[in-house]
């Protein structure tokens, strides 16, 4: 029986974080469109430190971050905010390399990331 019990676990915590992030997209409902980029901005990027932290170790993480999100487009935005209810995964690992490897991003990357390392 308490093997039963242990296998139900993973399907209940995966019902009740479904369910969190459904009343959290009903409360996003609510928002103006502003609020709303604004919470998903905040969502991906709990999703992204991880993956910067671990792929680009010695790159300033907020800089990279910033540059990151700043060149998501919205789709990309509102993946990376679905991200952070589970953790990164390896879609969140494909999207930020597909962001870091724009030319936008790199040239961010180059203005924003490379001075913040120089000052350390």
């Amino acid at each position: 029986m308490p093997e039963a019990a242990a296998s139900g676990a993973p399907v209940a915590r995966r019902a009740l974080v479904r369910g969190v992030a459904g009343l959290a997209l009903l409360g996003l409902a609510a928002c103006s469109p502003q609020a709303q980029d604004q919470i998903a901005r905040e969502a991906a990027r709990s999703a992204i430190t991880p993956v910067v932290a671990e792929r680009f170790p010695g790159v300033p993480v907020e800089p990279a971050i910033d540059c990151i999100i700043n060149n998501a487009n919205a789709a990309q935005i509102r993946a990376l905010a679905a991200d952070a209810v589970l953790g990164a995964t390896e879609s969140t690992v494909q999207i930020v390399s597909d962001i870091v490897s724009r030319p936008e991003t790199l040239s961010c990357l180059a203005s924003e990331g490379l001075p913040a390392l120089l000052r350390r």
